[in-house]
Order: structure tokens, then sequence, then C-alpha cells
């Protein structure tokens, strides 16, 4: 399993288009086809970062994730919503295991 997480600090008077753009890169990637779960969040000490924590079957399912239209639509707008330098990391993740608590 592939797990990115990215973190985006976004300019405040920029923050309503980045949140719009976010959720519906949210929305058209969870319908992708080796996507295991795709989510935003704001953080919650500094509501104008956007965390993304995506989750992908494989490397193959990554690869395609970021030649889709919705990807390439996001990665062309984000430039002009940044606040700062983005945070992106990729765990390659052999086992997983659901925690109760």
């Amino acid at each position: 399993m592939i797990v990115i997480h990215a973190s985006f600090p976004i300019e405040p008077e920029r923050r309503d288009e980045a949140l719009e753009t976010a959720n519906t890169l949210v929305e058209r990637s969870n319908q992708e086809p080796g996507t295991v779960d795709y989510r935003a969040t704001t953080d919650i000490q500094d509501t104008n970062v956007i965390r993304f924590v995506e989750r992908y079957e494989d490397a193959d399912a990554f690869e395609a994730h970021v030649q889709t239209e919705h990807f390439q639509n996001f990665e062309e707008k984000l430039p002009d919503l940044l606040a700062g330098e983005p945070e992106v990391v990729r765990f390659e993740v052999d086992d997983a295991t659901k925690l109760e608590l």
C-alpha cells in the first residue's frame, strides 16, 4: 500500500477557492480504481493548512492518480493558492492494522 501525507499552507484570502478545489479532487480521486481512501482536512490549529491523507493499493494506482485530469487541475491551481512550501511524504506500507480504542 502507498500512503501519501501532504500539507499545504493556503493564502487566507484564497481559502474558499482552495477548499472547493480540494473537495473536487477528493470526490473524483475516491472514484479511481486502486484508491483505497482519499481525504482532505483542515488543521485545527491553523485553518489555512489543508492536509491530505491518501491511500492507494499500490504504486501503479498512485502513478495513475497523478496523471488524472482532476489531479493535474489541482496541481495547476496550487501555486496561486499557496502561502508557503508544501510538505509531501510518501510511505510504502507492507502491513496495516486497524486499532480499537
